[in-house]
């Protein structure tokens, strides 16, 4: 697993240098669903600290057998507004809140707890009907939402592109949010930072560093396939 992790890193600050960009600004997340509290370990042992989980249960029961260890855990999957409360107690960051019901649920769950929540706004760039996420044109409107919440607390913007063979064909889809990034950074709104970019996946995250990813999601090139 070493050698996978430092492959991944190697290629990041590359990538990164090439573009013209602080190695230290891309954090890379390991995806860890479906893996056990023991790879999860051995990860953190050869360097890793953040890992971002797509299931409530699942996250749970790994994060609580790994108590003792200094993890970051972001949650990147489809969040249902039921599950809320779990998210804020477990989270650091979650990356896929795209909906006013989602934020306003949330923001509740939070103050139960006096938690400030960091969040990230899900977008859907590619227009998919099988991908969750706001449409651009209508972020702005649920990040104006977000920021009246005061235990909610925006730090960017995230993405999932189709699957395409070719990681050049995400391009324009990291590019959009990029865009779109710029496009908001322009207001100032009370607890909304737009600094960072959550894209780009195995198969596209140089694409996705080069287009501006802060954040880039990264489980099979570390874990292997899944069974």
């Amino acid at each position: 697993m070493i050698e996978k992790i430092n492959k991944i890193k190697k290629c990041i600050n590359k990538t990164a240098i090439a573009s013209k960009r602080d190695p230290d600004s891309i954090k890379l997340v390991a995806v860890s669903k479906t893996r056990s509290a023991d790879m999860i370990s051995k990860a953190v042992k050869v360097g890793l600290t953040i890992f971002g989980e797509n299931y409530i249960q699942e996250a749970s029961d790994k994060i609580n057998k790994l108590l003792s260890l200094d993890i970051s855990w972001h949650f990147i999957g489809h969040l249902q507004t039921n599950k809320a409360k779990y998210a804020v107690r477990l989270f650091d960051l979650i990356h896929t809140v795209d909906s006013i019901k989602l934020a306003r649920e949330l923001n509740r769950c939070a103050e139960k707890i006096n938690k400030i929540q960091d969040i990230l706004i899900q977008v859907n760039t590619a227009n998919d009907p099988s991908k969750s996420g706001i449409h651009p044109e209508k972020a702005l409107e649920l990040i104006k939402y977000i920021s009246g919440h005061e235990y909610l607390s925006v730090k960017g913007l995230m993405t999932m592109t189709p699957f395409f063979k070719n990681p050049e064909d995400t391009r324009p889809f990291f590019s959009a949010l990029r865009n779109l990034q710029k496009t908001l950074m322009k207001g100032t709104l009370p607890n909304v930072n737009l600094n960072n970019l959550s894209m780009g996946m195995s198969g596209d995250y140089k694409v996705a560093i080069e287009e501006g990813a802060t954040f880039v999601r990264i489980g099979t090139l570390i874990f292997g396939k899944r069974n």
